[in-house]
């Protein structure tokens, strides 16, 4: 007889996701090189370039005359290295436990900063406790 019932696998629960409302919605995104080599781990809030439309990690300094706005985190560890941008799977929208997301040394998620993010379909917050 088939095997009915198999076990094909294991997953670690992280917390990232807090709700399935708003669904979870995925894109791709290009993440730009940087001077040295760097790897970004899941839930790395990520801010998009206005002049190029590229992303880097959320809490880095614009260059003159552009601006860098939070606009979506990472689904998966990226490495990124200097000759070349990378392409990356990110959430474009749902539920995001704030405690869980990375950000630059030294940046903080405000309220402004949340705002923005619910415009664009992700919501941040926290999971409840489980009884």
């Amino acid at each position: 007889m088939a095997e009915l019932s198999k076990k094909i696998g294991e997953m670690a629960y992280d917390g990232l996701v807090t709700d399935v409302k708003p669904a979870v919605l995925v894109a791709g995104g290009t993440i730009l090189k940087g001077a040295a080599k760097a790897t970004y781990v899941r839930g790395t809030l990520m801010a998009k370039s206005a002049s190029t439309g590229k992303l880097v990690i959320f809490g880095t300094t614009a260059d003159q005359g552009d601006t860098l706005t939070a606009d979506c985190i990472l689904c998966d560890d990226v490495v990124v290295g200097t000759a070349a941008d990378a392409k990356a799977a990110v959430y474009i929208g749902g539920c995001f436990d704030p405690d869980k997301l990375v950000v630059a040394t030294g940046a903080t998620i405000t309220e402004a900063v949340k705002d923005t993010l619910r415009t664009k379909g992700i919501i941040l917050k926290a999971a409840a406790a489980a009884n």
